[in-house]
């Protein structure tokens, strides 16, 4: 039965009916190719990839090599259909308005035969007014136009070609055009919900606020409420049930509010206090009559980027209420190359999974899209602070006036959009277009005049250091405006990326660098530097759709977008462990391997505090299943990297630095508690026993990393660096911190074979022990999740694993098993 949407209509003078919102996502739609006459079934929101293989015409794109098979769907028209019914009474409000929040991107849209409007920007809100046009059946019909063979017309308009691709004249997700990790899937579609809006003398655009003062006895708050109206007229709003009366006259209007919060209590993010956050609701009434209301979360918080001068050059780090707060993350990208199947659940575990490794900030990378309203929500509730990229990455744009508008529009709406979130930190120009431009050969790759080359920098300048920033002063309060143009600001081959701004840095993987250049290329905010590992076997199997695993099979060598990406792992291996060439053992080296990477890339920064102030790697997740510098491989599985991003971000940090002579612990908090504690160190034989122990009272600094103990070698009594694991603790306030440290390379262990036993000691608990040291010991039982994994095993030191249920199957892997037999 069709659903009907019922308000009430007031023909007196000054009286209005509801601003009411009627949905369309869920109206029967239809798509078809243009020029051809059969009709499918299409689901709104959606993408055209989706519906032809929900109707069974093409393969599924993300199984074995299928994505070849599709390439010929980005060159083709699409329409996408529907029909709706209006009520009389909708049909006698005085507008009624047809809002696309979201058409992935080169869309023509028809009502009844009469052209409604032409997008060309899949990052902006669309809507148009059809009291016009409307009756009660209404057909309506949207036309996209291939992506690719639009920006191939209007590249053809300049006289030199831009790098890096003719993407860049669509504002469309770039990623979608292929990337290193990623398949390439034009697609298009409606990708964001669509609805009419119902409405007569007056209707709320948007409700923003304003933090003026901060005290702990009070903060000052501004409400602004934007407003449209028709009609001059007296309204009353009820912001937080305070009333406050107002008279409007015709057109937009922008009204204050004042808000005081007695005590407040402060937003912080994860690991430093409660991310706590108040209401706000606002309730617009004319002569007593409810006609809109507004809810939303608000921290209240202060926030500063600090770029300070030196004498080792100039500081980057965020000032969170008063404290520097050293960042602590990874960089996301959209969660599926397909983003409208992306449910605000995945979103929301997206944040979680950041959040339980102790992670505090996310940076929304530039190539993807800007993330659904649930992913910022997710971020306010869980302290989880946003560095937002504007999407343009890798690439030189245009820089004629339509192409710019349209970017002003885009930016608009998304500040509109986010600018109420207190997890809001950074809004970043772009990804990589500054480096490009100056580090990458681009000017001698495309043969540039000089001229060309003014034009084209002259084109950059205007959009990221005008346009955009120039828009963001205007729609921002002065104390929320943070934006920085490009990302990183200075290439990782030049020195002085090291010593102001933020770093990518890529010596590692791209350079073929070592592992240990970690160590010495620490800039003053690392905001992107990574390393590759293959998924889980149960992603391998899921991609490979019932082929026979193994490394040179098609699926596995298809679902590795990196040029040399299997051969680079392939050369780091070698260097540090034993290389199988059993796929399952393989699979799990090199999830070893990259979190190998990670922890001494992420023990350089934190032992660099307060010089570095920030560590976000690259990346999170992934859009597909792929071989790929994810943390979390597509299906959801942590990566034996995420476990040691857990541990590497733990508040308490504990790291050893070693030389030829001995080494030297060192640690800080990144809390706000005392913590004065006992820090114990043991020397350990692989076969449990204890060659040396010391202890000593001290306290951890919150500001800066500090030498804790210095241990000669000759120190320890004779002892055998391959068979011996210092093994040290940290107590205060009743909370345990462990880390471990190894004297040489995995590969020179000498290690013995484990006798590993799994005990069942609660519903949810395990606990794990062995004869002989266990390294990086891998549980896996079906469907089951593990607290703990990849983990070590010292003889007389159990571990305790909580699992999310209970289980009495477990397989179980140990590095032992990769080494020669």
């Amino acid at each position: 039965m069709r659903k009907k949407w019922l308000f009430f209509l007031f023909w007196s003078i000054g009286l209005t009916a509801q601003v009411v919102e009627k949905d369309l996502r869920n109206l029967s739609w239809t798509v078809h190719q243009l020029g051809k006459n059969e009709k499918l079934k299409a689901t709104v929101p959606g993408t055209i990839h989706t519906d032809l293989s929900a109707n069974q015409r093409i393969p599924d794109p993300f199984l074995q090599s299928n994505e070849n098979e599709v390439q010929w769907i980005e060159h083709e028209d699409w329409v996408y259909e529907t029909e709706f019914e209006l009520t009389k009474s909708e049909l006698q409000n005085a507008h009624i308005e047809l809002v696309f929040e979201g058409l992935d991107t080169f869309a023509s849209v028809f009502l009844n035969g009469q052209s409604l409007l032409d997008a060309d920007n899949m990052f902006r809100t669309w809507r148009v007014e059809i009291k016009p046009f409307a009756k009660a059946q209404n057909h309506l019909k949207i036309q996209f136009k291939s992506a690719v063979q639009r920006t191939n017309v209007l590249a053809q308009k300049l006289p030199y070609q831009l790098p890096d691709d003719n993407r860049v004249f669509a504002r469309k997700a770039p990623y979608q055009f292929g990337w290193d990790w990623g398949p390439r899937l034009v697609t298009c579609g409606i990708w964001k919900p669509v609805k009419l809006q119902f409405w007569n003398d007056v209707r709320i655009q948007q409700v923003f606020h304003e933090q003026v003062t901060v005290t702990p006895e009070k903060a000052e708050i501004k409400v602004k409420v934007a407003l449209e109206s028709t009609v001059s007229t007296t309204l009353d709003f009820l912001i937080n049930n305070q009333k406050h009366r107002v008279a409007v006259e015709k057109g937009t209007t922008q009204l204050d509010f004042p808000l005081t919060i007695t005590k407040p209590k402060l937003w912080w993010c994860n690991g430093l206090g409660a991310p706590h956050l108040y209401s706000l609701s606002v309730i617009l009434q004319q002569q007593g009559k409810h006609i809109e209301q507004r809810e939303l979360k608000i921290g209240i918080r202060t926030l500063e980027l600090v770029q300070e001068a030196d004498a080792q050059g100039k500081s980057f780090y965020f000032k969170l209420n008063g404290k520097p707060v050293f960042m602590k993350g990874s960089n996301v990208i959209p969660p599926d190359s397909f983003v409208p199947r992306v449910t605000a659940a995945q979103w929301v575990a997206l944040v979680e999974n950041a959040r339980l490794s102790h992670q505090n900030m996310l940076r929304v990378w530039g190539g993807g899209v800007y993330a659904d309203d649930a992913f910022y929500t997710a971020c306010d509730e869980k302290g989880i602070l946003v560095w937002q990229d504007f999407m343009f990455a890798c690439a030189m744009y245009p820089g004629d006036e339509a192409f710019l508008k349209s970017v002003e529009q885009e930016v608009e709406d998304q500040v509109k959009r986010l600018q109420n979130h207190p997890s809001l930190a950074l809004w970043c120009g772009n990804n990589e277009s500054d480096e490009g431009w100056h580090n990458w050969g681009w000017q001698k790759k495309y043969n540039y005049t000089t001229q060309d080359a003014a034009q084209i920098w002259n084109d950059y300048e205007q959009l990221f250091h005008q346009r955009i920033p120039n828009t963001l002063k205007r729609l921002l309060p002065s104390n929320e405006n943070r934006y920085w143009p490009s990302s990183p600001s200075i290439g990782w081959g030049r020195k002085e990326s090291l010593s102001q701004g933020d770093s990518h840095y890529w010596g590692v993987w791209w350079g073929k660098e070592p592992f240990e250049k970690y160590k010495e290329k620490v800039g003053r905010f690392m905001s992107e530097y990574g390393f590759q590992a293959m998924p889980s076997l149960q992603t391998l199997r899921y991609l490979s759709d019932g082929e026979p695993l193994s490394l040179t099979s098609k699926a596995v060598r298809h679902h590795q977008k990196h040029p040399t990406g299997y051969a680079t792992i392939d050369e780091y291996m070698q260097r540090d462990f034993w290389v199988p060439t059993d796929v399952e053992k393989y699979q799990y080296v090199s999830q070893l391997l990259q979190a190998r990477g990670m922890k001494i890339a992420i023990e350089a920064h934190r032992l660099a505090k307060p010089y570095c102030m920030g560590s976000l790697y690259w990346q999170l997740n992934d859009c597909w299943p792929v071989t790929s510098w994810s943390s979390i491989d597509y299906l959801g599985q942590w990566k034996a990297s995420h476990y040691q991003v857990k541990e590497s971000f733990a508040p308490v940090f504990l790291a050893v630095t070693q030389n030829e002579t001995g080494i030297s612990i060192h640690g800080h908090t990144d809390t706000l508690e005392e913590n004065a504690g006992i820090l114990t160190v043991r020397l350990i034989d692989f076969s449990g026993i204890e060659l040396w122990r010391a202890s000593k009272e001290c306290v951890l600094d919150d500001e800066k990393n500090t030498a804790l103990m210095p241990i000669p070698f000759t120190a320890f009594p004779e002892f055998v660096k391959e068979k011996s694991v210092l093994y040290i603790e940290f107590t205060s306030n009743h909370k345990k911190t462990v880390a471990y440290h190894y004297f040489v390379k995995p590969k020179e262990l000498r290690l013995e074979k484990p006798t590993i036993n799994v005990k069942i000691i609660g519903e949810t608990l395990l606990e794990v022990s062995s004869n002989t040291l266990a390294k990086n010991v891998f549980l896996q039982a079906t469907d089951h999740s593990f607290g703990d994994n990849f983990f070590d095993v010292i003889p007389g030191i159990p571990r305790i694993i909580k699992t999310d249920r209970p289980t009495d199957t477990v397989t179980i892997i140990s590095l032992f098993d990769t080494f020669p037999q």
